[in-house]
């Protein structure tokens, strides 16, 4: 892939993300793995994809399905080993496709080296590297964490750390502590990764939550919006930062304009403005080529993720009309998805299954039904709609064959996904 692509090259790409636990096992032991995702190129490849991104597969203790990273430089031994990883890459270049890889460097995980060594005391030369801070009290005298920012899987977004005797800020799970990427010395150390795996012949990556790498300094108390629970959303506070556009300049400088024929998309959750992407995006700012907008993604969303509503078509047809014109009009370009790990499927939600006519309540019975009666045009239906837009197209494994949500009778040990069991527990 050495020969050189013209600067916009990645808006003509049809781009096809695998999730590597559930995609394809070659091995037999129930986990999908590299040599999996390698003998399925050709289907890919077929189905008309330019990129192949892969979900973490690096090692990790797999809290969160290996967002929780403990060794960027390795492969996580369930997909296999660099080898297989360095095998799949050439056999995706073979056949004309890049290989894109999922950089998650917002948070690590609680046993990566670094933050081994900032929790070992509080005069390591590491403990900079992630946000700790002191704690607060009550009038009472109880120890509070440093603010009242709720984790986005629930509870505090701080852990208390018995040995130092401060909290640690973890936006996610526990086990995935936030970098302070503040620190000139974190960022050198992202900067490093990234680039030894371009030098590998990794083709790009898409950036996991890169919105939230710059916080407000203080990390001011969010106001107070649920008044029944303890800890509060603090997303102005940690969305859009003050500096994420200096840390993403910083990126492009260090590493990007190192690769010519380099590939980007980045995460930003919690973000329904263009105005506030449109940064990100713009060829003269070098930042990125792509983020991924969530206003379509949270369309059926309530105060809490997993408790959705019915979308409205008239919803729907205005978060696209005013997503493709602004990118249009102001010289962006659109990401393109209807669905990846992180939602339902796009049949099953998006389509109106299950809600009676002139009725809110979910049916079941009634999902199922509809499910068995439209469930091909609908899909089809989606299908049109997603890849008629302008923009760059990313399609989730099994989209292209309208997969559905898991059966409602699966227990909750089927389940792997950290919200969804933490939600279950509340």
């Amino acid at each position: 892939m050495s020969k050189p692509l013209r600067p916009e090259a990645f808006k003509s790409y049809c781009v096809y993300q695998i999730y590597p636990s559930s995609f394809a096992d070659a091995n037999g032991d129930g986990i999908g793995d590299l040599a999996g995702i390698e003998s399925k190129l050709e289907y890919i490849k077929r189905l008309g994809a330019d990129v192949v991104w892969l979900s973490p597969i690096y090692r990790s203790p797999q809290k969160d399905m290996g967002y929780d990273i403990s060794d960027y430089q390795d492969i996580d031994p369930r997909y296999g080993t660099l080898e297989d990883w360095d095998s799949l890459l050439k056999k995706t270049h073979e056949l004309g496709m890049r290989l894109v890889m999922d950089l998650v460097v917002n948070h690590t995980s609680d046993q990566h080296e670094w933050f081994k060594e900032s929790k070992s005391s509080k005069s390591n030369p590491k403990r900079d590297w992630y946000i700790w801070r002191p704690p607060k009290f009550d009038a009472e005298g109880n120890r509070k964490p440093p603010n009242n920012w709720a984790g986005l899987f629930g509870g505090s977004a701080w852990e208390w750390d018995e040995n130092t005797q401060e909290y640690y800020l973890h936006l996610f799970a526990i086990e995935q502590p936030d970098l302070n990427w503040e620190n000139p010395e974190v960022r050198q150390a992202v900067w490093k990764l990234m680039r030894w795996w371009m030098d590998r012949g990794c083709d790009g990556f898409r950036m996991d939550v890169i919105n939230m790498i710059s916080k407000v300094p203080g990390l001011p108390d969010g106001p107070v919006v649920q008044p029944d629970r303890e800890y509060q959303p603090g997303y102005q506070y940690y969305c859009n930062g003050p500096r994420v556009h200096e840390y993403l300049q910083e990126m492009y400088r260090e590493v990007l304009s190192r690769y010519p024929n380099y590939f980007t998309v980045g995460e930003s959750p919690l973000t329904h403005d263009p105005r506030d992407l449109l940064p990100y995006v713009l060829p003269e700012r070098k930042e990125l080529q792509m983020m991924f907008q969530f206003e379509l993604a949270d369309i059926d969303g309530t105060y809490h993720p997993l408790i959705p509503r019915n979308p409205n078509l008239l919803d729907i047809k205005s978060v696209v009309n005013k997503w493709q014109s602004f990118m249009f009009n102001h010289g962006g370009w659109n990401s393109l998805y209807m669905e990846n790990h992180d939602q339902a499927r796009s049949v099953s939600r998006l389509l109106g299954f299950g809600v009676p006519t002139g009725g809110k309540t979910f049916d079941f019975d009634l999902y199922e039904e509809d499910l068995g009666e439209f469930w091909e045009v609908g899909a089809k239906l989606l299908a049109i709609l997603h890849t008629t837009q302008g923009g760059t197209v990313f399609i989730y494994q099994g989209e292209e064959i309208g997969a559905t949500n898991v059966p409602r009778k699966w227990s909750l040990e089927e389940y792997k996904d950290v919200a969804t069991i933490n939600f279950y527990r509340e």
